[in-house]
């Protein structure tokens, strides 16, 4: 009898009483394969091994959903014997379809919970058959929260349950490669990532390791930046050779200074045919490189940028005219010491490549020439010009460079109307037809001038740079060398007061000999910021030394890290000073190894962090740098323990020299101060942890 209900899902649901189930017949042969090939299709096992759903729903078309098993196929009470329905005049029933051999229940059990039973479809109210179950649809199903508990491992459910079917399958092992060439399955990209780190001399040492080695080892890509300056001693002119010409298509950065392998015609020509592609070639010093062979590197590398030339012998006018054809990138151009050359080459080479900032010629001839000097006035773009040594370059072509020819004068101020020049360095040393009048046109008219060397211009006075210095504020480099006509005013009340004394960092004035302690001392109070001041053969003292090591105390911090190294922050050449004695050599000393105790509010012992090397006279140099290895490796006791002893000996030594009563008593004195100090400089306690040694009868070796 059917009784039609509602689920928890608003399903209608048709409830069926037990029917007494009959005992099946024992089949044989033919029926019961056939009978057991059916229960086999009809298992809920099948589910697990994932088959595909039918493409023609169940729940197709208009239905309604009745119930035909009461063991769902995701109840954890899944039994292995199904059940089919079979029909008979009342309807339907359900009715086990397992053979007596299969182990089983005696009756079906019929879980009471609506909720989890297989459904089926009915059509029009009546019950049509199937010959199988289906499960709830995922929205109708209840959660797991509500399932019953799984059976026992060793109940007869349990094994009622398994089957060849449910079985989980094994996890398969992850096959493992047996052969695995590790760098020939690398990336190439890899490989010459790895070989990048090696120096030229190594890559070529490896090349002969295999035959992909010597591949990868000569890849042009390697070869980007060829720098033979640095290893063309060590390595074989054949291998060069192959080096330059397997990579000529990816140089861009080509150094050859010095590089005697390709001094053969034969060599030069396999290189020039082969880079096509240089950004910046230096040839200096490949003295035996063909004019033709010149010529045609300059025609096939159009994207030069910086092209250096000192001291070729192939080198002409026409040279420079090629370069001002085929080279309109050229920004730095050296052709320094060329001596078949003149300035009529410049200047094609200032009209042909509008780009070129950096122009050097040191002792080229024939910068006189007017046409020349306007024309760099009036492309105004050089910001480095080299002139050193120059001897044509008169005061009238260095005016023309900055002003021009007749240029319009400024009423209220007396000066040409010009745009301001853009030279930042600027070198006229050994110009010797320069004088007060040329150097003076500077004056207004460079204001982003840094460098500055004017040495042995011999014809200049204080005149010529009172109204420059006070014109160039960012001036850093100021060399004075062997101009005898500046004094000490030029230093005191023009260099110590002009805008760029706290940002000056190099001072040369050797062999001024007019200039001593009046104009230096001030200048060493302002020019905090210097690095190197050379004054030999000066007539500066004692006191020089003694401002510049405090002016180096006072702009440097202390440190209370015993274990830091100082560094050098000014270096001072001070040989053949007549005025100079050791007590300023022994002052700067002093100052290097100095420790500071605490005192007051003061916490732990402070270092130096900057010091002072110094050049003096050559009797003392040998105990100077000593004294400056140990301060270097922070060995500071046995730093001050040299400047001590080597004080005491320089004192002995004084007193000896002297007349009078007690002579023997001083100069036995100084004999020990000696030996003393001998000992020092042998190895003390500080050099390597022993005592001083016995004094011995030999004279010093440092002194």
């Amino acid at each position: 009898m059917a009784i039609e209900a509602e689920g928890s899902a608003g399903i209608s649901i048709e409830r069926s009483e037990a029917i007494p189930i009959e005992t099946p017949t024992r089949r044989k042969g033919r029926a019961k394969l056939l009978h057991g090939l059916q229960r086999i299709s009809s298992s809920p096992s099948l589910a697990q091994l994932g088959r595909r759903r039918a493409a023609s729903s169940p729940y197709s078309g208009r239905s309604t959903l009745s119930c035909v098993s009461l063991v769902s196929a995701t109840s954890p009470r899944n039994y292995d014997n199904s059940y089919s329905s079979q029909s008979s005049g009342a309807g339907y029933s359900t009715a086990p379809t397992s053979i007596p051999s299969t182990p089983g229940l005696d009756t079906p059990f019929f879980d009471g919970s609506y909720d989890r039973v297989p459904i089926r479809r009915v059509e029009h109210g009546a019950m049509t058959p199937a010959t199988s179950t289906s499960a709830l649809p995922l929205d109708v199903r209840p959660m797991s929260r509500g399932a019953l508990p799984p059976f026992a491992e060793h109940s007869p459910i349990h094994e009622i349950l398994e089957d060849y079917f449910s079985l989980p399958l094994a996890p398969r092992k992850p096959s493992r490669r047996t052969s695995f060439d590790f760098w020939g399955e690398m990336p190439h990209e890899i490989k010459l990532t790895i070989f990048s780190y090696l120096e030229p001399k190594q890559l070529v040492r490896a090349s002969i390791v295999c035959k992909h080695f010597h591949e990868i080892c000569f890849d042009g890509q390697l070869w980007t930046c060829f720098d033979a300056s640095e290893f063309y001693k060590e390595i074989p002119a054949e291998s060069l050779a192959k080096i330059i010409v397997t990579a000529g298509p990816f140089v861009k950065d080509l150094n050859l200074r010095g590089c005697v392998q390709v001094e053969h015609y034969k060599r030069a020509e396999v290189i020039v045919k082969a880079c096509r592609n240089l950004m910046n070639a230096t040839l200096e010093g490949c003295r035996n490189f063909q004019r033709s062979t010149l010529h045609n590197l300059l025609r096939t590398n159009d994207r030069l940028a910086n092209l250096n030339l000192t001291g070729l012998t192939a080198v002409n006018n026409g040279t420079c005219k090629i370069i001002a054809q085929s080279c309109p990138s050229l920004e730095m151009f050296n052709v320094s010491w060329c001596a078949h050359m003149d300035a009529r080459g410049i200047r094609a080479v200032i009209l042909g490549c509008p780009k070129l900032k950096d122009l050097r010629a040191r002792e080229v001839r024939g910068f006189n020439n007017l046409d020349l000097a306007q024309d760099i006035f009036e492309t105004n773009r050089l910001e480095r010009l080299l002139l050193s040594g120059c001897t044509d370059i008169t005061d009238e072509a260095l005016k023309t460079m900055i002003v021009g020819k007749d240029p319009e004068i400024d009423i209220l101020t007396d000066l040409p109307v010009v745009p301001m020049r853009k030279l930042r360095h600027l070198d006229l040393s050994r110009c010797t037809r320069l004088t007060n009048a040329g150097i003076k046109s500077l004056a207004g008219f460079v204001p982003n001038l840094e460098g500055l060397q004017l040495g042995r211009c011999t014809a200049l006075t204080d005149n010529a740079l009172s109204d420059l210095l006070a014109s160039t504020p960012r001036l850093t480099h100021l060399d004075l060398e062997e101009i005898g006509g500046l004094t000490n005013t030029l230093l005191s009340e023009h260099l110590a007061k002009a805008p760029c004394a706290p940002y000056l960092e190099h001072l040369s004035i050797s062999y001024c000999e007019n200039l001593g302690d009046t104009g230096m001392l001030p200048v060493i109070r302002a020019c905090t910021s210097l690095k190197s001041v050379d004054m030999d053969n000066t007539r500066i003292s004692d006191l020089v030394l003694v401002e510049a090591a405090a002016m180096v105390r006072s702009r440097s911090s202390r440190t209370t890290c015993a274990n830091s190294r100082p560094r050098v922050g000014l270096s001072i050449v001070a040989f053949d000073c007549q005025n100079m004695t050791w007590t300023g050599v022994r002052e700067v000393l002093c100052r290097n190894s100095e420790v500071k105790r605490p005192t007051g509010g003061q916490e732990g012992i402070t270092y130096p962090t900057e010091i002072i090397a110094l050049k003096c006279f050559y009797g003392w140099q040998m105990t100077v740098d000593e004294h400056m290895k140990r301060v270097l490796r922070g060995d500071l006791p046995a730093a001050s323990r040299l400047e001590r002893k080597w004080g005491e000996y320089m004192m002995a030594t004084e007193e000896a020299g002297v007349g009078g009563s007690g002579l023997r008593r001083r100069r036995r004195r100084a004999r020990e101060a000696q030996m003393i100090h001998a000992d020092e400089e042998e190895g003390g306690i500080g050099m390597d942890g022993f005592g001083r040694r016995r004094a011995r009868s030999n004279g010093c070796q440092i002194m």
